[in-house]
């Protein structure tokens, strides 16, 4: 399987300060010829993602006594639109599996994107086609159309300071896109009564991934998770959330 960063650099989304922004470059596999085909390092720090979209000082690496390891945090205050740390470019057609784990600390009632499987341009395609999102103790996965109309696609209860497993599988296609999803370790069935969801994964003419916490709210809202792994295989993604 050859996978996976399109060899450009990112175009996202427009935020009031730009924290960090690097090539697509620096998003290089972490182990080309294995299962793993990215992942970002604590111990490098933020320079390890393609880009970070933050406010100074916003996100960073920290402990965390429940994992027993180094972490990330995107802190995103009060009124601020995103702190959001991306993926490279995607390929088209390509198929991979990745994972990660969470915990939020949401201040209001605001609904915040936690992730983004994201689309360049914005306007003018499905802009974010797969996104999971908190709001009011749920996280919510969603589908975004050409159309930009959200299709919930499944839904769970969570609380504030909660640690999360989350791993999807993506096969990225304009038509013949698909996802498969994963909860605390267990294959998930959508609203529609299928286990694989089957549409829009790929628009526009770059496409990403983000982490974080989008969507500016009264309150400030912080997303702690380990570090995503890209891989081709399930167990080898989710092997370090």
């Amino acid at each position: 399987m050859s996978l996976l960063f399109a060899n450009r650099k990112l175009s996202g989304a427009s935020v009031a300060v730009a924290a960090l922004a690097i090539s697509c470059g620096a998003a290089t596999p972490s182990n080309a010829a294995g299962p793993v085909i990215w992942e970002p390092s604590t111990s490098v720090g933020p320079s390890s993602f393609a880009s970070v979209q933050c406010a100074p000082g916003g996100f960073g690496v920290v402990d965390d006594p429940g994992k027993g390891r180094r972490v990330w945090r995107a802190d995103q205050g009060a009124g601020q639109e995103r702190c959001e740390a991306l993926s490279g470019g995607l390929t088209e057609g390509n198929t991979f599996y990745v994972g990660w784990s969470s915990k939020l600390n949401i201040s209001d009632s605001g609904d915040r994107y936690v992730f983004q499987l994201k689309c360049s341009p914005s306007v003018g395609t499905a802009n974010h086609p797969i996104e999971l999102d908190a709001t009011n103790g749920r996280i919510r996965l969603q589908e975004w159309d050409v159309d930009h109309v959200s299709h919930a696609l499944w839904s769970a209860p969570i609380a504030n300071n909660q640690w999360h497993s989350y791993a999807l599988k993506i096969h990225l296609g304009r038509t013949d896109g698909s996802i498969d999803f994963w909860f605390d370790g267990v294959k998930q069935t959508f609203s529609t009564g299928a286990g694989t969801f089957v549409g829009t994964t790929y628009d526009g003419t770059s496409d990403y991934l983000k982490w974080g916490s989008y969507h500016p709210s009264p309150g400030d809202a912080t997303n702690t998770f380990t570090s995503p792994v890209m891989a081709t295989t399930l167990s080898a993604a989710t092997s370090g959330s």
